[in-house]
């Protein structure tokens, strides 16, 4: 096991891994930028260093500054949490040179994933069902118009080494084929230094489920269920539920199975989520795999009553997997909300500032992951998330209800946010009945 963990975050997460690491009775070294000097997970850890400056390539993405509080400290791993170098090959690459453990999926696997479409290329051959379009780079226009005219309109031009949502094109006829596939191209030299797209079909009205998974190094592999993320603006998950309303136990059964394939063929270890994409005839599509602890891991923690920090540091360290999914029972229903410094009432505009007063709720089956308090200041150099307000309860109607409370007893004052977006969210018909899709909020946003 691990001697001490330097965590290369901030924010609610950081908080998490610390309190994963002293219940593992791990040391733990935080760093922190300039502005966040004041966070309250740096009063717990063992050792704290700071890496000057508030922009996050001068802080939390300065790779060379995070190996030298390694060194200064002497830290044998690195948690990465999630955002940030939490997926970053090279990050991964430097610390193996400098004997230093990364929590995380091994340097293989990130490299498999960087390349979107040699991913989704593993995933096929393994018998996973991916979503449709190109499986080999698209070089020519003559060759994107040749796909179309297989799969139809509309679809995504994407780039083979893609993130954070650039380098994808959305083309809904052939009108604007041409430019969109010149533009995407460019973008993709420009941001990834390599220009290689490929096409993948847009589903209308699917949902998007993932599945929790757990992986030693052994080649044991388990599930830990599903979540139903379809409740998205721009891409960004709003609300998370699990188990997912939609699916039925011959559905989860055979998407879960499958996440086990997918997470094998790729050779993964420690925690990740395989994302897919459900249609409404009930046909599945792998998306793509996040390697890292996801933001809405907690729903799943409190239905499966599995710590998912605790494991993943665990087989991260080399130890073997104990638990078996036929050994864990699905226990209720659990909804987790995204509380972000935004005024929903303005295009979800991000509010920094100062927090007047933060009043949390409290009661059975409430669990706040939070990094603020009354007097915090929220900086404008990174992500508004400010909290994760957590329920759950015995079934959906039951956790939705006793949602609406805890929303009602959560008092941010100072800044806007998006709790009164919540509200009306868990007030809308089509969301109490289970109908929604990942294009909900877009074209129900009027009626909520």
């Amino acid at each position: 096991m691990f001697q001490k963990v330097l965590i290369a975050n901030r924010g609610e997460i950081a908080l998490r891994i610390v309190r994963a690491c002293r219940e593992m009775d791990i040391k733990t070294v935080g760093v922190f930028s300039d502005i966040d000097r004041n966070l309250i997970h740096l009063r717990d850890v063992d050792q704290k260093v700071a890496l000057g400056g508030n922009s996050p390539a001068e802080s939390y993405l300065n790779i060379d500054k995070i190996l030298k509080a390694c060194h200064l400290t002497k830290a044998d791993a690195v948690h990465p949490g999630y955002g940030f170098l939490s997926e970053n090959v090279l990050f991964v690459q430097k610390l193996q040179e400098n004997g230093i453990a990364f929590i995380g999926p091994s340097v293989d696997v990130l490299q498999k994933m960087k390349n979107k479409l040699l991913a989704k290329k593993i995933i096929h051959d393994s018998g996973v069902p991916v979503v449709p379009g190109s499986l080999e780079v698209v070089n020519t226009l003559p060759e994107a118009k040749k796909i179309a005219s297989e799969i139809g309109f509309p679809f995504m031009l994407k780039a083979c080494l893609g993130g954070g949502g650039r380098g994808i094109r959305v083309v809904e006829n052939e009108k604007n084929l041409e430019e969109a596939f010149n533009s995407a191209r460019r973008e993709a030299k420009m941001a990834f230094g390599n220009e290689e797209i490929y096409i993948e079909k847009i589903l209308d009205n699917a949902r998007h489920i993932e599945v929790q998974i757990l992986a030693d190094r052994f080649g044991k592999t388990i599930h830990l269920g599903e979540r139903e993320c379809s409740l998205q603006r721009r891409r960004q998950k709003i609300l998370e539920e699990a188990p997912s309303p939609f699916l039925n136990d011959s559905l989860r059964e055979k998407i879960c199975n499958a996440a086990i394939k997918a997470a094998v063929a790729l050779g993964y270890s420690t925690c990740g989520t395989m994302e897919f994409l459900i249609t409404d005839d009930q046909k599945f599509y792998f998306m793509e795999l996040n390697a890292r602890i996801q933001v809405e891991h907690p729903i799943t923690e409190m239905v499966s009553g599995v710590d998912i920090l605790r494991e993943q540091i665990r087989l991260a360290s080399g130890e073997p997997l104990q638990l078996n999914t036929n050994q864990l029972n699905q226990r209720g229903h659990a909804i987790e909300m995204r509380i972000n410094a935004e005024d929903p009432f303005r295009n979800f505009m991000p509010t920094p500032g100062v927090i007047k007063t933060y009043e949390t709720p409290h009661g059975p089956g409430i669990r706040i992951d939070s990094h603020c308090y009354s007097g915090y200041e929220i900086p404008s150099f990174y992500d508004s998330l400010i909290a994760k307000l957590i329920v759950w309860d015995t079934d959906r109607i039951y956790a939705i209800r006793r949602s609406r409370e805890a929303l009602h007893s959560f008092i941010v004052e100072g800044v806007p946010t998006t709790i009164p977006f919540h509200l009306k969210i868990l007030q809308n018909d089509d969301f109490l009945r289970g109908i929604f899709h990942t294009r909900f909020i877009e074209d129900e946003i009027e009626d909520i």
